[in-house]
């Protein structure tokens, strides 16, 4: 039977990543023959569920418009915010003659592209028929340490923490709804935490380790390695 609402993929990428050290903005730089953001662009055109990817760029940018991704029929430019809330806000509101409120969006990381088809598909197989939606997240295997100030203060149980991810998915009004009265709010690091603060609980789908966020320069190798594997 075929779905009510359709899907849609929203990816941050005003970001200018200070952590790489790098003479431009990580998403652009090489990994595997392509740059980061065109593996991870790709690995969500590849799933087949997509109506549009909304890409956020900086109006700064001279990378993206140089790329043959950007006027893939499948991808939309929006301009990018201050705040990666901002970012995601601006590409809902770009898709906003096309998406439906009961729609869903998929907000993934640029940085991220070792994202597997499957984990795209397991997330949505999930969650499609829940009323809130929710995340690709890792449960904790190391000790947990509270500290302040240098000092240990106490342990934390591992039990029940766990490591968010991206993809996260919500309906395309909920979400669009949850960003612009959250806006300005420090405590909104990703989608779901906009969620919360509005006193909704957000569903966690255990996703891949390799699902890596490339943050420092180790984080280059690790992911060309995973890309080889995955291959």
């Amino acid at each position: 039977m075929e779905s009510a609402f359709r899907y849609w993929a929203v990816v941050p990428a005003a970001g200018v990543g200070k952590r790489m050290q790098a003479d431009r903005p990580k998403q652009y730089l090489p990994l595997g023959g392509k740059t980061v953001i065109e593996q991870t662009v790709s690995r969500l055109l590849a799933a087949g569920v997509f109506s549009k990817v909304a890409v956020a760029i900086s109006g700064e940018d001279p990378y993206w418009p140089e790329l043959a991704l950007a006027a893939h029929p499948g991808v939309l430019t929006a301009p990018g915010g201050k705040e990666r809330a901002d970012s995601v806000l601006s590409a809902l509101l770009a898709l906003s003659d096309e998406a439906g409120e009961q729609d869903w969006v998929l907000v993934h990381d640029a940085a991220r592209p070792c994202l597997t088809v499957a984990d795209i598909h397991l997330l949505i197989d999930t969650l499609r028929e829940d009323a809130v939606g929710g995340i690709l997240a890792l449960s904790s295997h190391d000790t947990l340490k509270q500290v302040k100030g240098g000092m240990i203060e106490a342990s934390v149980d591992r039990r029940v923490i766990w490591r968010a991810l991206t993809p996260q998915m919500f309906r395309y009004g909920m979400l669009r709804d949850a960003l612009q009265r959250t806006a300005g709010d420090l405590a909104v690091t990703d989608e779901a935490s906009a969620l919360e603060l509005l006193g909704l609980q957000p569903k966690i789908v255990e996703g891949r380790p390799d699902n890596i966020k490339i943050t420092r320069p180790e984080d280059l190798a690790l992911a060309e390695f995973y890309l080889e594997r995955q291959a």
